[in-house]
């Protein structure tokens, strides 16, 4: 890819890859960093997709990776917990009880959930992008669902 594709992927891709990020590491700033990630990888290789679904497909598939790698890092590991760091103010998070019970749940729940919702994926694409079958991705999203429900009913809050 060339620079002059730059201002085109970050309007495109950079709210799906913060999302994405997100759901994974549950910290703004390393979704952020994520995102440059991606981009310079993006940038920095040669890369060609005969469509825009092979392109997006691929940029899914580096943020997963990147995410994944960013959870297995010494430096990751070493990091100070934001509860360390309660003497700075920092605006409160909206009350919201489905993505509270979206972020409780186990990355391979969260992660296909979103795909499935917010990126409009199938079963059968989310499963090629993360590497799983159709029918784990199928039983993943129908469990996920169910605890999402299980979890809002609980708290009292019925959205489902």
């Amino acid at each position: 890819m060339d620079d002059a594709q730059a201002p085109r992927l970050v309007q495109e891709y950079a709210d799906m890859i913060l999302r994405i990020s997100y759901s994974y590491l549950k910290q703004t700033c390393d979704a952020e960093d994520i995102c440059q990630t991606v981009f310079l990888k993006m940038l920095t290789k040669d890369l060609h997709f005969d469509t825009r679904a092979q392109e997006k497909a691929y940029i899914i598939r580096a943020t997963v990776n990147a995410c994944k790698d960013h959870l297995k890092s010494g430096f990751f590991r070493k990091t100070v917990p934001l509860e360390a760091a309660e003497t700075l103010a920092a605006p409160q998070a909206p009350d919201c009880p489905v993505l509270d019970a979206l972020k409780a749940l186990p990355d391979g729940y969260r992660v296909p959930l979103y795909l499935f919702y917010y990126e409009g994926y199938s079963a059968r694409e989310i499963g090629k992008i993360l590497g799983k079958s159709e029918g784990s991705i199928a039983a993943r999203l129908s469990r996920g669902r169910k605890m999402l429900r299980e979890f809002l009913q609980r708290e009292g809050d019925v959205y489902l």
